[in-house]
């Protein structure tokens, strides 16, 4: 009996689930992306070769698999030809035998793209046109890959043989008890609907975004799997509670330039800008897409809560956990104080989040490098139990740990919630 899986992300995107994709991949037989566009990114590290994905998902790498770009997708067809052809320079062969592209996905126009250098930069968009595409969608006046398809352009010659009624391939697999892996981009709080709008994507990444993204059943879903980083990331404008610094200091701060000592020293006496800085660097938090660099911050449990009740979270991938090696202490936020009054509960209203501060829990840190770890026992007894405190504080089970970019660097945990 087959299983699907929907991986999600539990932050505000960027939490590392290209390398879960990729290592769930192995045990997949199809691999599917439901949605957003190429203003996402998913980086995967193979050895020595590093992989930055956009649109085709992850699971190309392993070449046996079916890799479906679903309805929910938008496509923009120069970046997808682009992409196929790098894979193709480096050895990896993109057909219709492992790559099908929903007839029924929108097609981002140069118009889109003008639209959205022009009018999306004030809340933080990347200008890749992602959002006046989904408009044009909603409003029935898109452009559908099944009719982009039928023009004479190069583009579209080029892209014909991978169009396909996709939501049949994946509920046939599903149906005949194959594996099914379904990836989404960006994360839940950055959903059109549940996230902190108006500082949002176009689409729904949470798990029900999956089903109307591809075309299956809810009840097709065997589990979900949020991902989550150690500590929290954000890229763009938009209230961020645990934030380390400010956006103004992590904009203006040179990405060549690495940490020094002085780093350290500062943010392990307290100082919150070198607490960030230590987790950017070292996480090399910088856009896969489009290079910016994220605002850092503290784990945030509050939103955690509310990410996992949203998308129904049967378990949690915490990724980058060796990224936090080196600081003597660590914070989680537990709460959040707004005006005096004590909250638990992650608000929606913006203009009450932004008043919003932090009520953390401290945690000590540790020095000792834990890349090598493949067992939880192999942890220093202070990242075993900040790891419990999230499970505990987030009321939801850790089924991986993340201490490496590379596919080995990783911590089972809950076999049975995986394939």
């Amino acid at each position: 009996m087959g299983k699907t899986i929907v991986i999600v992300g539990g932050q505000w995107g960027d939490e590392g689930k290209g390398k879960i994709v990729d290592i769930l991949t192995g045990d997949a037989d199809v691999v599917c992306r439901y949605n957003g566009g190429n203003n996402a990114g998913h980086t995967v590290v193979v050895g020595t070769e590093n992989f930055k994905f956009h649109l085709i998902p992850s699971g190309i790498l392993h070449r046996s698999k079916m890799n479906v770009l679903g309805n929910g997708v938008v496509i923009d067809p120069e970046v997808l030809i682009g992409e196929i052809e790098g894979l193709a320079s480096r050895g990896f062969s993109v057909s219709e035998k492992n790559l099908s592209i929903s007839s029924s996905a929108h097609v981002i126009k140069k118009s889109h793209i003008e639209e959205d250098e022009k009018k999306g930069r004030a809340i933080g968009t990347t200008g890749r046109g992602i959002g006046p595409c989904y408009v044009s969608k909603i409003s029935r006046s898109g452009l559908r890959m099944m009719d982009f398809i039928k023009s004479s352009s190069p583009y579209a010659n080029r892209l014909k043989p991978f169009v396909k009624d996709t939501y049949l391939i994946v509920n046939n697999a599903i149906s005949n008890g194959k594996n099914v892996l379904l990836e989404g981009a960006q994360g839940t709080l950055l959903d059109i609907d549940h996230g902190t709008y108006p500082y949002v994507t176009s689409s729904n990444p949470i798990a029900g975004g999956a089903c109307t993204g591809i075309g299956i059943s809810p009840k097709s879903i065997s589990s979900i799997i949020a991902v989550l980083k150690a500590y929290s990331t954000r890229v763009g404008s938009g209230p961020y509670p645990t934030e380390l610094g400010t956006e103004n200091e992590t904009k203006s701060e040179d990405r060549d330039l690495g940490l020094t000592t002085q780093d350290f020293d500062g943010a392990n006496k307290g100082n919150e800008y070198l607490q960030g800085k230590v987790l950017r660097k070292q996480g090399m938090e910088y856009g896969t897409t489009t290079k910016r660099p994220r605002r850092t911050g503290w784990f945030d449990c509050v939103a955690a809560r509310y990410a996992n009740t949203i998308n129904g979270t049967d378990g949690m991938a915490i990724t980058k956990l060796d990224v936090l090696t080196g600081l003597n202490k660590l914070k989680v936020c537990v709460a959040y104080d707004t005006g005096g009054k004590r909250i638990a509960n992650f608000p929606l209203d913006i203009e009450v989040l932004s008043r919003c501060r932090p009520v953390y829990r401290e945690f000590r840190g540790w020095q000792e490098d834990i890349s090598h770890a493949r067992k939880l026992s192999e942890l220093p007894k202070e990242a075993r139990l900040y790891l419990d405190a999230l499970q505990n504080l987030t009321g939801t089970p850790i089924a991986m740990v993340s201490v490496g970019p590379e596919r080995s660097q990783t911590i089972i945990l809950k076999k049975k919630l995986l394939f």
